[in-house]
């Protein structure tokens, strides 16, 4: 009973911290990504799955539904804020961990993983998914505002084109500039992310840092760099696979320029050879000094 009245009370502190988003927050979003990469730090039984069934709820809510799918033998729970004391008072261990993980705020030490963390499948492809969505958002803003460049200008007798709309900033959000590191690489492609970590000066190796609404796969922190990495055997490709690999990389490497650039950020991209490099390079002009081939990898 005492258990039941601190989850209540953890219930409630997280719908007072997640609701009446300010001005800067998007209220899209919701908890279900938030709750993803909170998840993604824990070690599951089931691959993730019960925590991808429940994430668009509050934490409080996905922690007490998922907490017998968690690996006990890997997880240590600490009451730091001394909150649990009404949890752990019938001297229920389970009752402890369980108050300890549901809290609305990730408290630095409460909870101690031992051992290496494999992301569980499940959330690893519901990440995956909203990388993808993410990408194909940008692409559609990118077209939009190449669209709108290109609209006639007014000729020489002063007869002007159809006038130029603003573009669309109802549902624009605002930079989120504060790397946050991701405690794994998207895609699980081990020779790219060795390549990734192995960067020189990267700040977070085994994982990727979330900057402006994108993936990145390294970052220098001391340079203000972000990194995509490129692990392509190019020199090998066919010269019809070569096309189809540019007409795929380009677009998407200006795109993620200027995220890392809204924030402040140079950007580079490391390639494993100077013919990928070159044919970058030549596919769009303003890629040119951004492409470094990687001796590192």
């Amino acid at each position: 009973m005492r258990f039941r009245v601190c989850l209540t009370l953890l219930l409630y502190l997280s719908a007072c911290a997640t609701s009446s988003p300010g001005p800067e927050e998007p209220v899209d979003r919701g908890p279900r990504l938030t709750n993803l990469q909170r998840a993604a730090a824990l070690p599951w039984t089931d691959g993730g799955r019960c925590a991808v069934q429940e994430a668009s709820h509050p934490w409080p809510v996905l922690a007490e539904r998922c907490y017998p799918a968690l690996d006990h033998g890997q997880v240590e729970f600490h009451d730091l804020t001394g909150r649990c004391s009404v949890a752990s008072a019938g001297a229920v261990a389970v009752g402890l961990g369980l108050c300890v993980l549901a809290a609305p705020e990730l408290v630095v030490g409460a909870v101690v993983v031992t051992g290496v963390v494999v992301v569980g499948f499940a959330i690893k492809e519901a990440l995956a998914a909203y990388e993808s969505r993410q990408d194909r958002s940008e692409t559609t803003s990118l077209s939009r505002n190449l669209s709108l460049r290109k609209r006639p200008k007014p000729d020489s007798k002063g007869a002007a084109g159809p006038p130029l709309e603003p573009p669309d900033t109802s549902q624009r959000e605002r930079p989120r500039c504060e790397p946050n590191p991701v405690p794994y690489h998207l895609g699980g492609n081990k020779p790219h992310d060795t390549c990734a970590d192995r960067g020189p000066g990267n700040s977070f190796p085994g994982g990727d840092v979330f900057v402006n609404g994108k993936n990145f796969d390294a970052l220098q922190l001391a340079m203000r760099t972000l990194w995509e990495v490129k692990t392509d055997n190019f020199d090998t490709y066919p010269r019809d696979l070569r096309g189809f690999v540019l007409s795929e990389q380009v677009p998407k490497l200006l795109i993620e320029r200027d995220l890392a650039r809204a924030c402040g950020f140079d950007f580079r991209v490391g390639v494993r050879s100077a013919a990928h490099k070159a044919a970058l390079e030549s596919a769009d002009p303003e890629l040119e000094g951004l492409i470094i081939i990687m001796d590192w990898c």
